[in-house]
């Protein structure tokens, strides 16, 4: 028999693998469903590959890849019998078959047992072989199927590269030295002190000054003000203000000249008041350690409508996501998109083919991960009701008050949130997230992958009309910018028992005052149209440069609606932060309205009578340690010689050698070499090097409020000139900036998901050289949910259409901080409040709507 087995395998040894080192082994969870071991079929693990399959795929990737060996995991479990001892040790038939093998189900141990097993199978025969079999199994099999059912989870593999642990505590760490000079660091709006840059900054750990870092190739960094900042101080450890997390930050170490870890960033931190690091979080479901002294009972109740029998439901459209730990923000965001008719027909409507054109790795392809989640959510496999006898057993049992918890299946997103969240510092995390940031997040996903197909996100999309005046010369500028969401401030003064908040606060300052216990928490109830009011309101723009005074001045600032979406989400400002960076929450109840008429909202434009301002740019200020120098003449950019006169020895023209070197920012010969490579056809290619001077009228957004996104950007040359570099046509490098304002990484991501195409950069010549004056001048005839076909070419796609909305979904927060406490959400379906509660679907007695978070609304039809 064992000649008989290795003979048999002979033909198949070339395609059997042994788990390497960083080999992700998926033997919990097939690759294009939510089958397991646990299924009925149980699940099929490749052996060349550690995919994992479900039967109804196997088949499909033998066919697609002609690996023929597969091995069978299953596991049996099965309820003890009645009257078994609740310490026994559970029943296996193969002890080490599962190791570390994640259950689908919650069950007590104590109640269940199990049996595993596993078995090859070669296809397409089907030919079964019992392991473990040693005997008569070659070795490399032998050790291959060892190595395979011993594996670590594969997500453990997603922890960070062994790169990052290379990094050393710095020498400074223990020892550092920081001044007793009283700074305070601000959560937000921080900017260098020498220059006024507001990206890149790094703060000293010393003094606490905040400067800019050096410049990069790609057009962001700073001037440098931290290295100099040290050469002057030898102050060593600065740590970069956007990277600072609970779990650490990045630090740098001018002396060492690289990153280094400190092991002490915590006490250097609040030594500036910045106290993120030391706060304790609550943790999932009301396990809480939350500095709060007085839990939020009566919010987690109300949300959750814990003191209610809730009935569950089942089938498609009902299956709730298991909670991986602090995951429930990703779960409610995928209810409510995956409850939106556009989501439906994109990954599930193309279900098969997304499958069939999945690339070998379908675990890490963002289609197919979508696709196979909203199959699990909306085909009802995974959400099926009890059936009668066990109903009956559990009455028996008497265990009744629990079955509509514990009966659910549910999916688990575990495969899906490792693909979504990599690279990311927070959500490849296991903290709690900011279910806004997250939606933002997955919609830039579906962006990016969506390329030459639908794009369900062009349903949320929609054009912002920034108005922008100029206080003294009463002059407007008016611009466009894309959005996804309205951020509703919540103006207390505007509470209807303001009384009622005033008389708790000052009961709570004399509490305080007496260390006396404090009073009863007093909920602001704020109207909803106070919010939306608000909304609209006019607001200071900071550090406004009026193009018509040529000097800074005082600005405003109003937004309207250029276009409605189809779908509008809504987020409640709740959540702020205090001067120790600690993320606080707002208590307060909103009127949400079911039905909502954003028609007076609609922008107008430029209007009879308003003087636009000129179209000039802000004269260039530069850095203080460059002014005194000889190079302080606008006519005497500061350009490399050296790299100048060694292009100019190949043969090229010397001016074009200067422009080279200029455009690609000093970056060295062989970048400004590939630049004249790209520019040599250019009619002004041998021209001298021309800079717009300070009052050159030039072309600029400048008077733009920080944060529009302009949509008739006109791209710096210099950015242009970096992808022409690099082999892009100088068309295609356009219009990709243009997509992404300006951003030289996105733009590099859009050139890759956008392939050249020659219709559409011949549109781009055509919107280059004769501007479409009129690209939203129609978004007021719009009656019906359209996709304007200019917009197509030479703007956002757009679905606009009539403003009134009704509400089909909210998404609820209980906790002290986004970084800590619960999400849940409640979708409209089928007439009905449904409740989403990880995996616990029910149907909602009181939906708490005054309590939300982010509020979803669909376009009601004009008729």
């Amino acid at each position: 028999m064992a000649a008989d087995l290795g003979e048999l395998l002979v033909p198949f040894m070339p395609t059997i693998r042994v788990p390497k080192t960083g080999d992700r082994v998926y033997k919990s969870e097939c690759a294009f469903s939510f089958d397991s071991p646990e299924s009925d079929g149980g699940l099929y693990v490749c052996m060349n590959t550690f995919l994992g399959f479900g039967r109804e795929h196997v088949e499909r990737h033998y066919r697609k890849t002609g690996q023929s060996v597969y091995m069978h995991l299953k596991r049996h479990v099965k309820e003890k019998a009645t009257g078994a001892a609740g310490g026994a040790i559970p029943r296996r038939r193969n002890g080490k078959v599962f190791l570390d093998l994640e259950l689908n189900r919650d069950f007590n141990g104590e109640d269940y047992e199990y049996e595993d097993e596993a078995k090859l199978v070669i296809f397409p025969d089907h030919f079964e072989i019992p392991l473990p079999n040693i005997e008569e199994l070659p070795a490399l099999v032998t050790i291959a199927c060892d190595a395979v059912l011993n594996a670590p989870s594969a997500y453990k593999k997603q922890e960070p590269e062994s790169w990052e642990e290379e990094i050393q505590v710095s020498r400074h760490a223990r020892s550092l030295r920081q001044l007793d000079n009283g700074v305070r660091i601000p959560p937000s709006g921080w900017k260098c002190q020498k220059c006024e840059m507001r990206e890149n900054l790094w703060l000293n750990l010393t003094d606490g000054s905040v400067l800019c870092g050096k410049w990069f190739f790609d057009g962001s960094g700073g001037n440098g003000h931290a290295l100099e900042h040290y050469r002057e101080t030898n102050h060593p450890l600065a740590v970069k203000l956007d990277t600072i997390t609970p779990d650490g930050a990045d630090v740098y170490s001018f002396e060492e000249e690289e990153a280094v870890l400190d092991p002490h960033i915590s006490e250097h931190l609040s030594h500036f008041g910045i106290d993120m690091l030391q706060m304790q979080r609550r943790t999932e479901n009301g396990h809480h350690t939350d500095n709060n002294p007085r839990p939020r009972v009566s919010e987690w109740e109300v949300i959750q409508e814990s003191g209610m029998k809730l009935k569950a439901v089942y089938g498609s459209g009902y299956t709730g996501i298991k909670n991986l730990g602090n995951s429930c923000y990703l779960s409610t965001v995928l209810q409510v998109l995956y409850s939106i008719p556009d989501f439906q027909r994109m990954y599930v409507g193309n279900l098969q083919r997304i499958f069939d054109y999945s690339p070998l790795d379908p675990t890490q392809d963002f289609a197919t991960q979508m696709a196979k989640l909203g199959h699990g959510l909306l085909s009802g496999q995974y959400s099926k009701p009890p059936m009668k006898s066990e109903l009956i057993e559990q009455v028996m049992k008497e265990e009744h008050k629990v079955l509509n918890g514990h009966l659910q299946r549910g999916i688990s997103p575990r495969m899906f949130k490792a693909l979504v969240s990599r690279g990311h510092p927070e959500f490849s995390s296991n903290r709690q997230q900011d279910v806004h940031e997250f939606f933002l997040h997955l919609i830039n996903l579906v962006e990016r992958n969506s390329a030459g197909s639908e794009n369900p996100s062009d349903s949320f999309r929609f054009l912002v009309e920034e108005r922008v005046q100029c206080c003294q010369s009463r002059r407007v500028r008016y611009t466009q910018r894309v959005d996804y969401c309205i951020q509703l401030p919540t103006p207390i003064e505007a509470a209807t028992n303001r009384e009622e908040l005033l008389a708790y606060e000052a009961k709570r300052k004399e509490a305080e005052e007496n260390r006396r216990a404090p009073p009863e928490p007093v909920r602001a109830r704020i109207p909803f149209t106070a919010c939306l009011q608000a909304f609209t309101e006019p607001e200071n723009v900071p550090d406004f440069w009026s193009s018509a005074l040529q000097a800074k001045s005082a600005g405003v600032k109003t937004s309207r609606f250029a276009s409605f979406p189809e779908y509008l989400v809504v987020q409640i400002k709740k959540f702020t932060f205090g001067i120790d960076w600690v993320p606080k929450k707002l208590d307060l109840a909103i009127d949400v309205p079911d039905f909502l008429d954003l028609n007076r909202l609609r922008a107008t434009g430029l209007q009879a009578g308003e003087e636009e301002l000129p179209d000039l740019m802000p004269p260039i200020v530069l850095p203080e340690d460059t002014r005194d120098n000889s190079m302080s003449s606008t006519d005497s950019p500061e350009i490399d010689e050296r790299a100048v006169m060694q292009l100019a020895e190949m043969g090229f023209p010397l001016e074009a050698c200067r422009k080279a070197v200029y455009y690609t920012g000093n970056m060295g010969p062989e970048m400004a070499f590939n630049w004249i490579i790209a520019h040599m056809e250019e009619p002004d290619f041998a021209e001298p090097l021309t800079l717009p001077s300070m009052m050159d009228p030039l072309p600029s957004t400048s008077d733009s409020p920080v944060g529009a996104t302009p949509l008739d950007n006109s791209p710096p040359e210099e950015s242009v000139a970096i992808l022409t570099s690099m082999g892009f046509p100088r068309n295609h490098s356009i219009r990709s900036l243009k997509a992404t304002n300006n951003n030289l990484e996105r733009a590099l991501d859009w050139i890759f998901t956008h392939p050249e195409d020659e219709e559409s950069d011949a549109l781009s010549d055509m919107a280059d050289t004769e501007p479409n004056d009129n690209a939203f001048s129609n978004t007021n005839s719009h009656s019906d949910s359209t996709l304007s076909p200019d917009r197509e070419t030479s703007g956002p796609r757009v679905k606009d259409g009539p403003g009134r909305y009704e509400l089909f979904a909210f998404i609820s927060h209980m906790g002290a901080s986004t970084m800590s406490g619960h999400y849940v959400c409640h979708i409209k379906k089928e007439g009905r409040w449904v409740i989403y509660n990880d995996h616990k679907v029910c149907l909602s007695e009181r939906p708490p709507k005054d309590l939300g978070y982010v509020y979803f609304y669909h376009r009601l039809s004009s008729s």
